[in-house]
């Protein structure tokens, strides 16, 4: 019942399968979480399929037999929101992964949440 939960499974499982790609069902949310991803090096691309009832196709990034996402993880769920202030976003394994927060300004890293001096709702981690 939750989407993004949904989507972030298909990705460890196809990753731990090594598939090349998944298919997930069109969401803005989802697009601006694969956006994240292509930018910081965790997915090689993501398209969005359809007119009607649009799907998004996220290919994965391997190096060799090994996936480069490690882990992946979900934090806020609909039963419990979690929110954090721009000091209170958390660093993953010390700065090697990353949060990604949904905020006032969309879609955005750790990172860039912390140099905007923005807080949000802390969506997932990755490592």
């Amino acid at each position: 019942m939750d989407p993004i939960a949904n989507m972030l499974t298909s990705i460890r499982n196809a990753n731990a399968a090594l598939l090349p790609e998944i298919d997930s069902p069109y969401s803005k949310l989802k697009e601006g979480v694969a956006k994240i991803l292509v930018k910081e090096g965790y997915i090689r691309e993501y398209r969005v399929r359809g007119k009607v009832k649009k799907v998004i196709s996220i290919v994965l990034k391997y190096q060799g037999k090994r996936g480069v996402i490690v882990g992946i993880k979900r934090i806020s769920r609909p039963g419990l929101r979690r929110f954090v202030g721009s000091r209170e976003v958390p660093r993953v394994l010390g700065g090697m992964g990353i949060s990604i927060l949904s905020t006032s300004r969309g879609i955005v890293s750790g990172e860039d949440a912390r140099r905007r001096n923005i807080g949000g709702e802390l969506l997932c981690q990755v490592w």
